[in-house]
């Protein structure tokens, strides 16, 4: 008895429910009862029903058919669910189905907009950080235009905040901690197209290395120039 009853709960088969429409339903602006709707609608054409009845609905769910009606028309007003028109070729007969594509749309549009607060979020806390930083380098508040300068680095320049400490740490390796100089290097990184930390790093090195060489009459590369005490890169007289 149990294994022809396990048969027949295998032969119904299974359906995937997407994590998405459980997780952000709520935040979209659909109750328990219109999620489980949705739900609903989904094994209907899942199974071949594409325009399920109110009443077929309503006997799965715990509303009458009255209450079904009414809540179907409420999602196609509210631009949840759609309505299209399919061909029957064989038939040659035109039939109205409903569509879950407005319901998939509008949890992208969700996840979309809480990717873009998340980025939000994250840069501000950058940005923070930059700010942190830099004062705690300068060893004081930093002045109204000093903080607007940062600003329009980040903003108008669009200068990455990594790229914006590297040339803080470049400054003070050079003993120049100032705005203009850091200005100066990242204005120089910018003209020869440096855009990310690493980048710079091997062009700084480059300068070093050329500035070593030239000092000490050297045209060829030290073999083992990491073992040698190099002279800061002077990015004002560049």
């Amino acid at each position: 008895m149990n294994g022809n009853l396990f048969e027949k709960w295998m032969s119904e088969g299974s359906i995937s429910i997407p994590k998405m429409l459980l997780k952000y339903y709520k935040k979209i602006g659909l109750t328990d009862s219109e999620c489980m709707l949705f739900i609903q609608l989904h094994v209907s054409i899942d199974s071949g029903n594409y325009f399920p009845t109110p009443q077929e609905l309503s006997d799965r769910m715990t509303l009458s058919n009255s209450e079904m009606a009414s809540m179907l028309r409420s999602l196609i007003g509210r631009g949840m669910l759609g309505m299209d028109q399919y061909e029957d070729k064989e038939k040659g007969v035109y039939f109205e189905a409903y569509t879950l594509q407005p319901l998939w749309n509008r949890l992208m549009e969700s996840l979309k907009e809480e990717e873009t607060v998340k980025k939000e979020t994250d840069k501000k806390e950058i940005e923070q950080n930059v700010f942190v930083l830099f004062e705690k380098e300068f060893g004081r508040p930093l002045s109204p235009m000093e903080l607007e300068t940062l600003k329009i680095w980040i903003d108008e320049d669009r200068q990455s905040p990594e790229l914006i400490l590297t040339a803080l740490k470049e400054s003070v390796l050079s003993g120049k901690l100032n705005f203009r100089y850091i200005d100066r290097i990242l204005f120089e990184w910018k003209k020869n197209g440096i855009n990310s930390p690493e980048a710079a790093k091997r062009y700084g090195e480059k300068f070093r290395v050329r500035q070593l060489q030239q000092k000490n009459g050297q045209p060829e590369k030290p073999r083992n120039d990491s073992a040698i005490k190099r002279p800061a890169y002077n990015w004002l007289e560049s």
